[in-house]
């Protein structure tokens, strides 16, 4: 007979996050809620010699360093970072030239405030949607139209391949904070969000300006659903000698068609 063995592990202070040498590790996750707006204290640029980039040290952030540990991984207006040191009150990060470039990072100043948000942990409540951190582009706000008390946002992103990933009713996360798509013009290439009085009170993007730049990251779940669908169907093509996704799309449609003209018939 097998023998049996019971664990108990205690997950209190359990935090989901990875680290960038351990590829097994777990991947790091946010809900976009931002948890407290932080300001720029200090920003510093580093020449080529320390290999460029940037060490921003923030503040006004007591209330999520209460558990803070050298390494963790924080939410910097969606961009992940890793804490590098901290005190009671500020913790430093450094960032590299390649997420200066890709995020609006670059336009921060001293005095800049910012949207923090902490790795998610086990005892976590998933108020927004399931956030990597990564920044898929940058958008910029082309219009702030009042509405009552709420404000509506229309954003025009810097890569518009990511408006395949952007549906009306769904998640998107701009800046870090988690909001609902309203609107979406994929002629135009623009879409909308709105901001209620309460979220304007709780983020930076409420702040901008037209003209000015929001970080973007789209929903993951639609980049796997794509990928499924496109392995699906091309795996059918390869099968089936029928020219991979376009010859299995044909396909359908002639049996569509074909099914059309028998009942006419």
């Amino acid at each position: 007979m097998p023998r049996y063995t019971s664990m108990i592990i205690t997950v209190k202070d359990f935090r989901i996050s990875r680290f960038d040498s351990d590829p097994n590790a777990l991947t790091i996750m946010f809900t976009g809620i931002v948890e407290v707006i932080g300001t720029v204290t200090t920003l510093s640029h580093h020449d080529d010699s320390e290999g460029g980039g940037t060490s921003l040290t923030i503040s006004n952030c007591a209330d999520i360093l209460t558990d803070a540990h050298l390494g963790d991984s924080i939410s910097i207006n969606g961009t992940c970072l890793t804490i590098t040191s901290f005190t009671p009150t500020t913790f430093k990060v450094g960032v590299s030239p390649e997420t200066l470039r890709r995020t609006n990072l670059g336009s921060l100043e001293e005095g800049s405030n910012v949207n923090l948000e902490r790795a998610v942990s086990a005892t976590t409540r998933m108020g927004g949607h399931f956030v990597q951190g990564h920044v898929d582009t940058v958008a910029i706000i082309l219009s702030i139209t009042p509405d009552g008390n709420a404000l509506t946002l229309r954003l025009q992103p810097r890569d518009k391949a990511v408006l395949r990933y952007v549906v009306e009713k769904g998640y998107v996360t701009l800046d870090g904070a988690s909001l609902t798509i309203t609107a979406v013009n994929d002629g135009e290439g623009w879409w909308e969000v709105m901001l209620i009085a309460y979220t304007q009170e709780r983020v930076v993007t409420a702040g901008k300006k037209q003209g000015e730049e929001v970080n973007v990251e789209v929903d993951m779940v639609g980049k796997y659903v794509e990928k499924s669908v496109r392995g699906y169907f091309e795996g059918i093509g390869n099968h089936g000698g029928g020219g991979g996704t376009e010859g299995v799309l044909e396909k359908v449609v002639g049996r569509i068609v074909e099914e059309k003209l028998r009942r006419v018939r």
